[in-house]
């Protein structure tokens, strides 16, 4: 799916949201500047979170409430060794009420689960991104 705006981007995040259950576990691929978190705010919007989600580069992780769940959204790019971040995000991905966001999860590809939903995002040389859900 081609994305030609941040507000597409931002709708495609809604729309994601209405067709997922919880739990869910979401992996975004990509590199900086393609636009994931920009789809977790959408996502966000969709399942109802009612404040300002932001990157959680420097924080690792951010958690946001919604009606009868959390949205938990991690972001790996800074830690070659999760450490503790590790056992945070295992207890995190057994929470039966939580939709857990794992961006740049490289160096925790082995807690995730094998049945998340993988998206894929590239951003082409015109400024539009590329978008495979797998």
């Amino acid at each position: 799916m081609k994305i030609t705006s941040e507000q597409e981007m931002l709708d495609f995040g809604k729309a994601f949201a209405e067709k997922i259950s919880v739990p869910q576990v979401i992996e975004l691929v990509g590199d900086v500047g393609t636009g994931k978190t920009t789809f977790t705010r959408g996502l966000a919007a969709g399942l109802g979170v009612n404040e300002p989600v932001t990157s959680p580069s420097f924080t690792i992780s951010k958690t946001y409430a919604f009606k009868n769940g959390e949205l938990i959204h991690y972001d790996f790019y800074r830690l070659k060794d999760p450490g503790l971040m590790a056992e945070d995000l295992d207890e995190n991905l057994n929470n039966n009420h939580a939709v857990v966001v794992v961006e740049w999860a490289e160096s925790v590809e082995n807690f995730l689960p094998e049945n998340r939903t993988k998206i894929e995002i590239k951003l082409n040389d015109d400024g539009t991104r590329e978008v495979t859900v797998l």
